[in-house]
């Protein structure tokens, strides 16, 4: 059964009174604001951008060396934007799933898979030693079909998935339906491995106090204007009121991590290879134990369906249900006033209750949404510039909650001109194809997401366009 085009008009209703604060946000333990940076400082390290990325790069790089002086500057607070409103689904891959590996990377996928799942279990292991409380749990995924096309595809998934080592099962619809309980679904797939869950709110405050008590400075509230060469190293201009954009403090640093995700990047180029789209959550009241029982999901699995325009789904620590995607809305500037879009928090509770018929008429306590970045290759790239000075990664399109940290590796690893398997492989030493100019970008743009709604719409039938795509190795793969 295809899920309905258009919001009900109870859903409108449902979520009306819903908070427009992320969730995960909208908590009394959220730490009090820490300084801007005013003046000017020096330092051995600057990075720029305050989530999961440029937190674990500071991380890193005081674990790699106590005495390296580290600075952190970020324009908002600490996890606020896509690191602190995303699904919480910490995965394993560092190529946006198994099927995007395989298309782009295949005879690395071996040596792919095992810095992925080592990555995982770094996470872990920080979570661990510091005694992180963000509800870190190895819960693995479930990816459903709800429609016959899609499953058909499944079984040679899962064999090329066992073949390269990962943990998947193959599930008709009734093994499926006794894992959750829903009248959609066709079958799926069982990652027991390659995910955790985690309060990514949670995970962001943890790191920033990691970081803090390994002597990292951080500064909040303090955005970086400009890039410019200072003797052997490099200063960046910034400025504590970024409504106004006055310039009232600089750092000049050695090397310079940029990790900024959607936002506009103070090197130029990555403007040609980033693009900017919006992705929508609401999350659930919590659900009484008769609800829970009702739609049979009794574990903890994260779940995501295998249409072109998927849903992530997933229960919270309360007893909630975290439901989004679907909607991917392109914008060609990076904007609040994108974070909330009526139409597409009302088209998800429909989808829910579609996915969960026993759930019709819970009501919404939250609904936000915000920026994510992606590139023409649906996964992250790296590269450095002013002379190795400067590392950059950007790209994660919704997987970087885990990708961050392999991405941080990555950077300090460019930046001290180290190769070894991280910064060898073609995934790594390789750029995605740049996106082309506007008008043009948002051309391209809008016909691959009306022809991907399209093939959602007519069993996976893809169009001439969509075919170009493949053959020119742009093709996407939820």
């Amino acid at each position: 059964m295809p899920f309905a085009r258009e919001a009900s008009p109870s859903a409108f209703a449902a979520i009306a009174g819903a908070s427009p604060v992320p969730f995960w946000l909208d908590s009394p333990n959220r730490p009090a604001a820490l300084p801007a940076l005013t003046g000017h400082q020096t330092t051995d390290l600057l990075v720029i951008g305050g989530g999961f990325t440029g937190l674990w790069t500071a991380i890193l790089a005081k674990q790699e060396d106590a005495a390296r002086d580290v600075v952190v500057i970020e324009a908002g607070r600490i996890g606020w934007a896509a690191s602190g409103r995303n699904g919480g689904f910490c995965a394993a891959s560092i190529t946006h799933g198994l099927g995007n590996g395989l298309e782009r990377w295949p005879e690395e996928m071996p040596l792919l898979l095992r810095l992925g799942q080592a990555n995982l279990d770094g996470i872990a292991k920080t979570i661990d030693s510091y005694d992180i409380d963000c509800g870190f749990e190895r819960t693995g995924e479930l990816e459903v079909t709800t429609e016959p096309h899609q499953a058909a595809h499944l079984p040679d998934y899962v064999e090329a998935g066992q073949k390269a080592g990962l943990d998947l099962e193959l599930l008709d619809a009734s093994a499926l339906r006794k894992l959750v309980d829903s009248p959609m679904y066709v079958g799926g797939v069982h990652d027991r491995a390659g995910v955790a869950m985690v309060d990514p709110g949670r995970l962001a405050w943890g790191l920033r106090r990691v970081a803090l008590q390994l002597g990292v400075r951080v500064y909040e509230g303090t955005r970086g204007l400009d890039l410019a060469n200072a003797g052997a190293g490099l200063k960046v201009a910034t400025t504590s009121s970024p409504a106004t954009g006055t310039a009232d403090g600089s750092v000049t640093a050695g090397k310079v991590v940029l990790a900024t995700n959607a936002f506009p990047p103070l090197l130029a180029r990555l403007k040609h290879y980033v693009v900017s789209v919006y992705d929508y959550v609401v999350m659930t009241e919590p659900l009484s134990a008769s609800q829970w029982e009702s739609i049979g999901w009794a574990g903890r699995q994260g779940i995501g369906d295998a249409g072109n325009q998927f849903h992530y789904y997933r229960r919270t620590d309360d007893g909630r249900i975290l439901f989004g995607g679907y909607d991917a809305i392109y914008r060609r500037r990076v904007s609040p006033s994108h974070d909330q879009r009526a139409e597409s928090f009302a088209l998800l509770a429909t989808h829910l209750g579609q996915t969960f018929p026993e759930l019709d008429g819970i009501g919404f306590s939250n609904t936000w949404g915000g920026a994510i970045d992606t590139c023409s290759r649906f996964s992250a790239f790296f590269g450095t510039a002013r002379d190795g000075r400067l590392a950059y990664a950007a790209g994660y399109t919704g997987l970087g909650v885990g990708a961050s940290r392999f991405g941080a590796a990555v950077m300090l690893d460019l930046l001290a001109g180290r190769r070894n398997e991280r910064t060898t492989n073609r995934m790594v030493s390789t750029m995605p194809t740049p996106f082309p100019p506007e008008p043009f970008r948002s051309a391209g743009i809008g016909i691959t997401q009306w022809s991907m709604s399209r093939a959602d719409q007519h069993e996976g039938r893809r169009n001439l366009w969509l075919r170009t795509l493949d053959r020119l190795g742009l093709g996407f793969d939820s």
